[in-house]
C-alpha cells in the first residue's frame, strides 16, 4: 500500500505538470461551463415557465454535474493520448505499482476540477444563484460532486486504454455531451413522456443533480420520481459505487496487461 501511495504521488505530480504545460486545454474546459451558464441561463430562462433568476439557480447544480460527467471525456482522451504516443509503454517498464499511473491521473483530474469549480461558483453567485442550505450540506454537495467526477474519470481511463487512439477517444468522448441532455440537468423531467422520463431519472446525472439542488437548498426533491431521484444522495452514492466497482479494476487491469 505504501508503494502505491509513493508511486501514485509521483504519477500525480506528472499529471499536474502535464496540466500546467497545457494551459489552453484547461482554460477551455473551465470556461465552457461558465459560457453555458450565461447562455442557457439568459436564453432558456426566458423560454421556460421559471423566471430567469429562478432558472439560473436551478441550472447551476445541473451544470456542475454535467462538468463532472465530462471526466469521462478528459479521462478517455488523456489515457488514449498516452497509449497512442507510447508514453504508457514506457511507464509500464518502470518499477512502479501498476495502479499508480491511472490513480495519479484520476486524482489529478479531481484536483483540477475542484480548483476550476471555484470561478464557476463565483459566476453563479453573480447571476443570482445562492446556497440556501447549511454550510455542512453545501460541503457534502461538493464532496459528492468530486466523488462522481472521480468515478467518471475512471470510466474514461478504461475507455481510453481500450480505444488506444486519440482520434477515436475524441470522437467517442464528444458523445458524452448527450448524457446531460437525457437528464434533469437543464430542464425538469416532470413533463416528459413516461418512457423518456424513466430514462432521464435513471441517468446518474439526474440523481446527482437532484442531490446538489437539495443540499444547496435550491429545489426540493420531486415527488413521484424514480428511486435514484427520490433518494438522491443515496442514489448518487450508489451510482458512484457502481462506476468505481466496475471501471477501477478494469482500468488497472487494462493498464497492467497493455493489451492491443
Amino acid at each position: 500500500m505504501s508503494t502505491l501511495a509513493f508511486d501514485g504521488t509521483a504519477m500525480l505530480g506528472r499529471q499536474l505538470l502535464r496540466v500546467r504545460n497545457n494551459p489552453a486545454l484547461v482554460i477551455l474546459t473551465q470556461t465552457m461551463p461558465i459560457s453555458m451558464l450565461l447562455f442557457f441561463g439568459y436564453v432558456f430562462g426566458s423560454a421556460l415557465a421559471m423566471p430567469g433568476a429562478e432558472y439560473r439557480s436551478f441550472l447551476v447544480p445541473g451544470l456542475l454535474v454535467a462538468t463532472a460527467a465530462n471526466g469521462i471525456m478528459t479521462g478517455m482522451f488523456q489515457a488514449a493520448q498516452d497509449v497512442h504516443r507510447g508514453v504508457t509503454d514506457r511507464l509500464r517498464t518502470l518499477p512502479v505499482s501498476r495502479a499508480a499511473v491511472p490513480v495519479g491521473q484520476a486524482v489529478a483530474d479531481v484536483i483540477v476540477t475542484a480548483v476550476g469549480t471555484v470561478p464557476f461558483l463565483l459566476v453563479g453567485l453573480a447571476v443570482g444563484w445562492r446556497i440556501e442550505g447549511s454550510a455542512l450540506a453545501a460541503a457534502a454537495a461538493v464532496g459528492l460532486l468530486l466523488l462522481f467526477r472521480f468515478a467518471c474519470t475512471w470510466a474514461g481511463i478504461f475507455l481510453g486504454l481500450l480505444t488506444r487512439s486519440e482520434e477515436a477517444a475524441g470522437q467517442l468522448g464528444s458523445a458524452t455531451f448527450m448524457l446531460p441532455l437525457l437528464s434533469n440537468a437543464y430542464i425538469p423531467t416532470g413533463n416528459l413522456p413516461g418512457w423518456l422520463r424513466t430514462i432521464a431519472e435513471w441517468n446518474p446525472i439526474s440523481a446527482l443533480t437532484t442531490a446538489l439542488r437539495d443540499l444547496f437548498g435550491n429545489a426540493p426533491v420531486p415527488a413521484g420520481a424514480a428511486w435514484p431521484v427520490a433518494h438522491p444522495v443515496a442514489g448518487s452514492l450508489a451510482w458512484c459505487a457502481v462506476l468505481l466497482a466496475v471501471f477501477m479494476p478494469l482500468g488497472v487491469r487494462r493498464y497492467a496487461r497493455g493489451e492491443g
